[in-house]
């Protein structure tokens, strides 16, 4: 009964209000799910994580001495290692999703 003793005006004011925030939020999930925006976030993502890949192997791996060729062939034998087992495991992922 109290809602019948409302004003008009005042009931049209709270259904705009109503309406501005509806739109705000439906503005705000349609920009969270574009399809840019998603991709966007995934590209920063995989960069992000490529950046810690590349510190810990940085770390993993050391400093090398520029001078010592011996070194520098350990660095890259284990550098060329790391890699060959990234990629293993990466097409043994895909290869056991494409199966199922």
């Amino acid at each position: 009964m109290a809602d019948r003793a409302r004003d008009p005006e005042s009931l049209e004011r709270e259904i705009e209000r109503t309406r501005d925030e509806l739109a705000r939020t439906i503005d705000a999930l349609a920009e969270r799910v574009s399809p840019r925006n998603v991709a966007s976030r995934g590209v920063a993502r995989l960069k992000e994580e490529a950046a810690q890949v590349t510190a810990a192997v940085g770390t993993i791996v050391g400093p090398v001495d520029r001078e010592d060729p011996r070194a520098i062939a350990r660095r890259n034998k284990a550098i060329m290692v790391g890699a060959g087992v990234a990629l293993a495991a990466t097409v043994l992922v895909l290869w056991g999703r494409r199966r199922r």
